[in-house]
């Protein structure tokens, strides 16, 4: 993907976010990595009408490369940086989702959030239909930059994890390039709107089905 590309990629993504009440309010935000530079959407912008040349150009190390004038660097670029240097990703991709937000309120301080037996769980990086993934929730703070060591943190300390959930706020997910991150979000969004709907229902999203794993259908599936 050429940097004309990827920046039109960036802005189609902040649109389809935006329709999805993923992005309202100018929040959320995007980055890709293209070579040895990565392009990142702008702070205080509308989601849905951000252009091409409103995208900031970083080196790998975070440094500013090239900045578009009137814009401010997003405050999430140090959380993005967390996973492009630690996990090499080709896209981290940040949304408010009110699903997410609302799964985050259902686990208990310390812990992760917990998935089983749920079939969109195939569509996460490397994840089963009979596996229990934990992906890491961490607490709020009052400024996005000050989510920084934490989220870091958590990119370190749950390597099969490629998304941190941020309680009462929203979550990072980061992918091999902007397709893959895409599919990501949409599942993860789909598990949590599932595990809101369970608690709603009165349902345990752990213990709901105790069937037993069938390898060969699995298999064959």
């Amino acid at each position: 993907m050429d940097h004309l590309a990827a920046r039109e990629r960036i802005c189609e993504l902040c649109r389809l976010f935006w329709s999805l009440g993923w992005a309202s309010g100018t929040g959320g935000g995007i980055s890709i990595r293209d070579g040895d530079t990565i392009l990142m959407a702008p702070s205080g912008v509308e989601k849905e009408r951000i252009e091409p040349a409103d995208l900031f150009e970083l080196e790998l190390d975070g440094r500013v490369r090239k900045a578009p004038a009137g814009k401010r660097l997003t405050a999430c670029a140090p959380l993005f940086m967390a996973a492009h240097r630690h996990r090499q990703a080709g896209a981290v991709l940040h949304a408010h989702s009110l699903d997410v937000v609302l799964a985050t309120m259902l686990v208990p301080p310390g812990e992760p959030l917990r998935l089983t037996r749920l079939e969109m769980m195939k569509g996460l990086d490397g994840v089963g239909y009979f596996d229990t993934h934990e992906l890491p929730v961490i607490d709020n703070t009052a400024l996005e930059h000050e989510l920084a060591d934490r989220l870091e943190r958590a990119v370190l300390d749950w390597p099969r994890a490629n998304a941190v959930l941020v309680r009462n706020h929203g979550v990072y997910v980061w992918g091999r390039d902007a397709s893959h991150a895409k599919t990501q979000m949409e599942c993860l969004n789909w598990l949590c709107a599932c595990l809101v709907r369970m608690r709603a229902a009165g349902l345990d999203h752990l213990t709901h089905d105790r069937s037993q794993p069938d390898a060969g259908l699995e298999r064959a599936a």
